[in-house]
């Protein structure tokens, strides 16, 4: 469930900012299409991290074992 809400927010968020320039701008339909291109790009990522679990860790880094300088075992 929350996979999916996290690729149908930011493919909405794409399509609205990308809406929203081309009406500013004048560029229908160029700038929508670019947006929801990279909202589906953004959202894919979102999607992965969350299946790997990446998002509860407090770094990307982190998540994946790496060690900060300094850590003990």
């Amino acid at each position: 469930m929350r996979i999916s809400a996290e690729m149908i927010a930011a493919v909405l968020v794409g399509l609205l900012i990308g809406w929203a320039l081309d009406r500013v701008l004048d560029t229908t339909p160029w700038l929508l299409v670019l947006f929801v291109f990279l909202g589906a790009g953004a959202g894919g990522l979102n999607a992965y991290r969350v299946a790997k679990g990446f998002d509860s860790a407090v770094g990307l880094g982190r998540a994946m074992g790496e060690r900060k300088q300094g850590d003990k075992d």
